[in-house]
């Protein structure tokens, strides 16, 4: 039974099943709404879905020069990773695995995402994906630094003198005190966290790694088929990851007492989140450049969590 209800998490909810079909829904929410803003009518919310299962269906063509395992085994271990970061995000009341070093893992795990996109662009032998993994690396190092000063700022805030790492114990801190976006001294950590996401998922304007425009895609350049289709889930999961991430760390602490009504309110928040952090940003900004993008990230988003940081570490 415990075997069973293990699977059920893992493969069902809040694993990789319910990653999945959030993270499609959100894609199609984020394009639907841009193409409003651009005065189409866009592609229906189901598309980012009907596109997966087309790529599904397709043949996979493997270069000669690839390296067949890993180019094949690159999306597959994105996938992993993230339906298993999945498990440690509270969906309110909901967790499924909870330990100490809930966000240590998290990162870790987030980070494996990054680098599975990183080694199956390098395996597959195109100069077009060198350079595309290249912006890649780059815009991982740019955003890793506050990435972590966030989750510091959060773990100091909600632990006092010692820092609380553990996401059942920041949920419970703001269940019995308010969320943590509505703390002044979380302000600057929260404002940070919704402009690394874009980055993190890869969307404009923080999209140079693949920048369809300039390098086809960058890491993606020689994927077709289902290796490609489970890319484009990967971006879709990470959607949902990070905006139920933000979700969790400052608007967490609220509880139904059912699951269902709990996943209901996470997956419409989630989509609140979306739309101010991703489609907002996307729809009035131009795509930065690598150096300006790299600069941008060390300076003024690293600058709103450290203050966040400093003020926690104050005491304020």
């Amino acid at each position: 039974m415990q075997i069973l209800l293990f699977l059920v998490k893992v493969l069902i909810f809040p694993g990789a099943l319910f990653t999945a079909c959030v993270g499609l829904f959100l894609a199609g929410i984020d394009r639907k709404v841009i193409a409003h803003m651009q005065k189409r009518i866009g592609p229906p919310i189901r598309q980012p879905m009907y596109d997966f299962f087309k790529l599904m269906g397709k043949e996979t063509i493997v270069p000669a020069r690839a390296n067949k395992l890993v180019f094949l085994g690159a999306p597959i271990a994105g996938f992993i990773s993230l339906a298993i970061v999945m498990l440690f995000i509270p969906i309110f009341g909901f967790t499924a695995f909870s330990g100490t070093a809930d966000l240590i893992v998290i990162l870790y795990f987030l980070t494996i995402g990054g680098v599975a996109l990183i080694v199956g662009g390098s395996s597959s032998g195109s100069p077009y994906a060198g350079i595309g993994i290249s912006r890649e690396m780059v815009t991982m190092m740019s955003y890793e630094l506050p990435f972590v000063l966030v989750l510091l700022s959060v773990a100091r805030k909600v632990g006092g003198s010692t820092l609380a790492f553990s996401m059942n114990q920041i949920a419970d801190y703001q269940a019995a005190n308010g969320s943590l976006l509505f703390s002044w001294s979380m302000i600057p950590a929260a404002i940070a966290l919704l402009l690394i996401i874009p980055a993190e998922v890869g969307m404009q304007p923080f999209d140079v790694a693949e920048a369809e425009t300039e390098i086809c895609e960058g890491p993606l350049i020689e994927y077709s088929g289902a290796a490609l289709g489970m890319f484009k889930l990967n971006t879709a999961m990470k959607m949902c990851i990070m905006t139920g991430l933000f979700t969790s760390l400052f608007l967490g602490g609220i509880r139904t007492g059912t699951v269902v009504c709990d996943a209901i309110i996470f997956v419409a928040v989630c989509a609140v989140v979306t739309l101010v952090c991703i489609t907002t940003i996307h729809a009035v900004t131009a795509r930065l450049k690598i150096e300006h993008l790299f600069k941008f990230y060390w300076t003024v988003v690293s600058g709103l969590a450290l203050a966040s940081l400093i003020l926690v570490w104050m005491g304020l």
